[in-house]
């Protein structure tokens, strides 16, 4: 059996103002024109459909034509829900669709029953695990001592009970440990939302969902699909694709990888204004339309230069400096590694610079509780 496999469309999303539901009608396009030339039998969708929990009408009408076109091709297409689903909204009207082969994953009760499908090699098993957190499987196994997101989806999977000399995929929206993130997701408290590999033990392939760089965990078949498109400057430089998997015989799966090319790509360009305004450098550039991170080396700040780099730039979402003075600013407050920073070290750098001064031990200690039991409140 041939699928193809996808995740976080993110329908609705906008990045630094900019709308992208025009991108992303023209990437779905892409995507049928990929659907009907590799003929596979069915579509998995691996969570965060939508960019909000309410998402907009416009990306509601997207998904929904993206279904039908779908279902017009008799394709069995699998969805489950992501951390930024509403696992209701994606659950409503599931039993109506599975009639049309559209599955849509239902808000986890402590159950996750399989939809078998066959083919010339006999039965595959394809388990939809929404996105759950710790408190959402605890809820229905009180017995089970489950702390973290690893003990979470174990006990999930345990409770699956699947036969491994059958051939079985899981689809599932998580943090992998090792996986390698960019900015447009998530990130989570001290890491603590990251699973263990071995959780998914016994399963053939998993469709993983929530990573926006396509990768394996681990294993070959341990695989982040991606976004089609790129949310972040971080991905300037990834090239999307669509995962094709073909599942034959068990433990004979081919994987192939179709390249997306977007409506609009994000490019970051560096240089003094000057020379990324000479006519002999843009116009031997493909930009065109692209979105556009510029960084600016000039030492003084150009009056009004946005609406000057938008006569030729015309989708500039994002414009820094890089210069001596923002440099000096970098090493004062230390933005160079926002990333590597915990939430108290973040926070601290903000009462800093508010208030001219550290924050006392006392204060460090407050706040640290304040964090933790928001964290544990939230798992």
């Amino acid at each position: 059996m041939k699928l193809i496999h996808l995740s976080d469309l993110h329908l609705g999303k906008r990045v630094n103002e900019f709308s992208m539901i025009e991108d992303q009608e023209y990437i779905l396009t892409k995507i049928i024109n990929i659907i009907d030339e590799q003929q596979p039998q069915g579509v998995i969708i691996a969570g965060d459909v939508y960019d909000k929990a309410v998402p907009s009408a416009e990306a509601v009408e997207l998904f929904d034509d993206f279904l039908y076109r779908l279902a017009k091709r008799e394709l069995k297409v699998f969805v489950i829900s992501g951390n930024h689903d509403s696992a209701e909204r994606i659950a409503f009207g599931g039993r109506l669709m599975d009639r049309s082969g559209v599955y849509m994953s239902p808000v986890y009760n402590g159950r996750v029953e399989p939809v078998t499908v066959q083919d010339e090699y006999g039965s595959l098993n394809i388990y939809m695990l929404p996105f759950v957190k710790p408190a959402n499987v605890r809820r229905f196994f009180p017995e089970h001592e489950i702390v973290t997101y690893t003990d979470a989806i174990k006990t999930a999977v345990d409770e699956m009970h699947i036969d491994t000399m059958q051939r079985n995929i899981m689809i599932t929206h998580q943090f992998v440990t090792g996986a390698s993130r960019t900015e447009s997701e998530e990130v989570s408290v001290g890491g603590t939302d990251n699973v263990d590999a071995s959780a998914f033990d016994g399963f053939d392939y998993v469709a993983l969902g929530h990573i926006h760089r396509s990768q394996k965990c681990g294993s070959e078949f341990i695989r982040y699909s991606g976004t089609p498109l790129k949310y972040s400057f971080s991905e300037s430089k990834d090239q999307k694709s669509v995962t094709v998997i073909d599942i034959r015989e068990k433990e004979n799966i081919r994987l192939s990888f179709i390249p997306l090319t977007p409506k609009r790509d994000m490019v970051e360009i560096r240089g003094k204004y000057n020379d990324l305004m000479l006519k002999s450098f843009y116009e031997n550039t493909a930009y065109g339309e692209d979105y556009m991170h510029i960084t600016l080396t000039d030492e003084e700040d150009i009056p009004d230069v946005i609406s000057k780099l938008r006569v030729v730039y015309k989708n500039i979402m994002k414009l820094d400096y890089d210069n001596a003075r923002t440099r000096h600013n970098a090493e004062i407050h230390g933005t160079e590694n926002v990333q590597a920073k915990s939430p108290l070290e973040h926070f601290n750098d903000f009462y800093e610079i508010q208030n001219g001064q550290p924050m006392s031990d006392e204060q460090k200690a407050f706040m640290t509780d304040l964090i933790e039991k928001i964290w544990r409140d939230e798992v």
